[in-house]
């Protein structure tokens, strides 16, 4: 199984081999890291001197120009092996693109700029559901008090996305330094899934926030464009999702193929011959492939969607959230379903706490807890029916 798509067009693309030298070096100690939990430091690093982390921005502006189907497919494959980094540095380009869809290019265009000089690396304390932060106005901008949770990769982040909530209950946004007097980062995540996303709390002791910091123009879902900003959030999900379901699969197969053993009653001479063994890999990629299919055709629609810019209309927008809502549903079942049942096709020696394969069930259960997915149902439901897209919302 391949771990990334090598080519655009006709041309191998130039950050390819970082992408997969990246993920090998992901992979060497990913068991280990997922029992540890905490902080992945080193693996931060690695990103940051890899040049991925400019990865979505345009050449223009001295990124490395890629597509968001192609920097999708490279978080899927950081998945496979570690879905832990792979959100981090998903949510990094999340963060990046949500300060070009709420803000000017006069405000936030400095930011890329030493994002690219300086090797940011971005953490979100952006979480619209947690209104325990306030901002209070003061002469020239806001003081943000508070403590907010699912902070995904706050600890050693060199920029934050903040959240508050003024007195008329106006959600504001601001981007500050993680390292601003009065911010301190937790470090109290200890899920049993997603062990190195740092997604703990942050808590913010009278923070200043200057008002040429806060995202108001045009401002969070203001606008057709602003609102791809939840469909973005969504695919990044739904790729992490089908990476870990695809990692899944080939761990069971791995372990098929070299240690696997017929049973007592199989009329099999091995196990990767067993008629009930095969079904149940016919099903897993018969999954995963239509999950695949839906979240591809999702990210090539959001590319179109994103070239249109503010001139993106509303029923558009509506296209490709239907799109994305299909997506994320598939990729959420398809693999759920591959890491709970590829312990039925490697069997009990399969179990041991040394491999730790029941990492990918872990890292999916809790994160596709991230926003119901029976509420996605409910809106494809809507739009089959009634032929109403999505509704924007942070989640939709």
């Amino acid at each position: 199984m391949k771990h990334f798509s090598a080519e655009a067009g006709d041309e191998v693309v130039p950050w390819h081999a970082t992408a997969q030298r990246v993920a090998q070096t992901l992979a060497q100690t990913a068991v280990e890291r997922d029992q540890r939990g905490g902080t992945p430091k080193a693996e931060r690093d690695l990103l940051r001197g890899s040049g991925l982390l400019m990865l979505s921005v345009p050449t223009e502006l001295g990124g490395l120009g890629a597509s968001w189907q192609q920097t999708l497919d490279v978080v899927r494959g950081f998945a496979r092996v570690d879905s832990s980094v792979a959100h981090l540095f998903a949510f990094h380009h999340l963060l990046l693109a949500t300060t070009q869809l709420f803000a000017q290019r006069g405000q936030w265009q400095p930011w890329i700029e030493q994002t690219r000089a300086q090797r940011w690396f971005w953490g979100n304390a952006l979480n619209p559901l947690d209104k325990s932060t306030r901002a209070q106005a003061v002469d020239g901008g806001y003081v943000f008090s508070g403590r907010k949770s699912f902070c995904s990769g706050a600890s050693d982040s060199d920029m934050l996305l903040a959240s508050a909530l003024d007195a008329n209950d106006r959600l504001l946004i601001g981007v500050v330094p993680t390292g601003r007097a009065g911010i301190a980062v937790q470090g109290d995540w200890d899920n049993m899934g997603q062990r190195q996303t740092d997604s703990g709390s942050v808590v913010f002791d009278g923070v200043r926030v200057e008002t040429n910091e806060l995202l108001l123009d045009p401002g969070p879902l203001s606008t057709p464009f602003a609102c791809l900003r939840p469909l973005l959030a969504q695919l990044i999900l739904a790729n992490i999702y089908l990476g870990l379901g695809e990692g899944a699969l080939e761990e069971a197969r791995s372990f098929t193929l070299q240690q696997g053993r017929p049973w007592l009653f199989s009329t099999a001479s091995a196990a990767n011959e067993d008629p009930y063994v095969l079904t149940h890999y016919g099903d897993f990629w018969l999954a995963l492939q239509g999950a695949r299919m839906l979240l591809d055709h999702a990210a090539a629609a959001f590319d179109q969607a994103w070239l249109r810019g503010t001139s993106l209309d509303e029923h558009e927008r509506g296209q490709v959230a239907v799109a994305v809502a299909a997506a994320k549903v598939a990729s959420t079942r398809a693999s759920l379903e591959v890491a709970h049942r590829m312990f039925e096709v490697t069997g009990a020696r399969a179990t041991t706490a040394a491999l730790r394969l029941d990492r990918y069930w872990r890292n999916l259960r809790v994160h596709t807890l991230h926003d119901p997915v029976d509420y996605k149902l409910r809106e494809l439901g809507d739009w089959a029916l009634n032929a109403r897209v999505p509704q924007p919302s942070f989640y939709s």
